[in-house]
């Protein structure tokens, strides 16, 4: 067993700490390691974990969580492997500790924890490493991605399984969602678009009733400007073929069940987007936008891998979708001619689902890291 210490800052929204508390509660429960997770926002993991605390200290799913602020302690004990979670900067004072490790023989494995990302160069990137100017530690760059030649994507290990055996309509009563008689069941879950306008007038206007399931948070501001409404928790909005309704926001694990319910999701950032890959079923998603479209480039180097590895006739449909979601287009051809083949979507992302489950798992690939460098 050896002693971890990952360093998240909540930057925006919820991705961050997403990805570094699945992170830690699996290296905990799996791999019965010794997880510190230092977060300066513990609002953000109340959010996605209710049972946390507003305090310096706690003890949470078998991981011990610290408050990081700007005066870190200096008596903090160095670990045996850090992790910097999205190049996040740790504390100059905990620099300083582990450059005293090394001095004494002992130094800790220093992982940059990277972005998620499809693009080739990341393949040639993952665990490069680059010596810290001032201390000569090495710092190993980890990059998650798609590719047996990447750090993979977090995956528990009873993950499908549990999701195979998944009951969705008892889940759904529990937050007051009784399906649409032959509707299609479609999670929106997005940050801000115009885009959404000319989704709901596809799925008022759709030959398939569509019962849209959305999770209060920010797209449904775009809602209600589209709609000149105040929807909030708990409305339903309903005209034509589009029956929607406001759901509240979900913890870590109840997203997983509402990714697992539905027919068809749109999800956003990064965790989300890589939890809708497990489910297996059709997705949309909405990257995070970055200046001069570099957005763009990542999703398009993703959709390149994705529509690849499909056997069916849908890659310029898909493609379609995605880019008009993500660039404010019209999106009402690709998704209705998607909706009329949705069998074939639906085997397209489970393919892609059972391809990436053949590869190492994140969590586990930094706890062979840390084994082979640790010795």
């Amino acid at each position: 067993m050896k002693t971890w210490d990952i360093f998240c800052r909540v930057i925006d929204n919820f991705g961050d700490i997403g990805v570094c508390w699945r992170l830690s509660r699996q290296l905990a429960a799996e791999h019965n390691q010794h997880v510190r997770l230092w977060v300066d926002d513990l609002h953000s993991l109340i959010r996605i974990w209710p049972a946390a605390l507003d305090i310096d200290e706690q003890q949470l799913a078998g991981v011990e969580v610290r408050r990081w602020t700007p005066e870190f302690c200096t008596k903090i004990q160095v670990v045996d492997v850090v992790i910097e979670a999205f190049a996040c900067d740790i504390p100059a004072s905990y620099i300083d500790a582990m450059a005293e490790q090394k001095r004494a023989g002992h130094a800790p494995i220093w992982i940059n924890l990277e972005y998620l990302s499809a693009e080739k160069w990341v393949e040639d990137c993952h665990r490069m490493q680059s010596p810290h100017p001032a201390t000569g530690l090495r710092k190993t760059f980890f990059f998650p991605g798609f590719s047996p030649r990447t750090g993979g994507l977090l995956r528990e290990n009873n993950l499908l399984r549990e999701r195979d055996l998944f009951v969705a309509t008892d889940w759904l009563k529990q937050i007051g969602v009784v399906p649409q008689p032959g509707a299609l069941l479609v999670s929106l879950f997005a940050y801000e678009n115009p885009a959404v306008t000319d989704l709901l007038e596809a799925c008022k206007n759709s030959d398939k009733q569509i019962h849209c399931l959305v999770p209060a948070g920010k797209i449904l501001t775009s809602i209600n400007q589209s709609l000149g409404k105040q929807l909030s928790t708990g409305d339903i909005y309903s005209k034509g073929n589009l029956y929607l309704q406001v759901i509240p926001f979900l913890t870590q694990l109840e997203y997983d069940y509402l990714l697992w319910a539905c027919d068809i999701n749109f999800v956003r950032g990064e965790d989300s987007f890589v939890r809708a890959q497990w489910a297996a079923k059709p997705l949309i998603w909405h990257i995070y936008p970055q200046e001069e479209d570099a957005h763009i480039i990542k999703l398009s180097a993703f959709l390149d891998a994705y529509l690849a590895a499909g056997k069916d006739q849908l890659p310029d449909n898909i493609r379609e979708l995605w880019l008009s979601w993500n660039r404010n287009g019209d999106i009402s051809n690709s998704w209705n001619t998607l909706v009329e083949r949705l069998p074939t979507w639906q085997q397209h992302a489970q393919d892609w689902c059972d391809l990436l489950a053949n590869q190492p798992d994140l969590a586990s690939q930094l706890v062979d890291l840390s084994a082979v460098w640790g010795r």
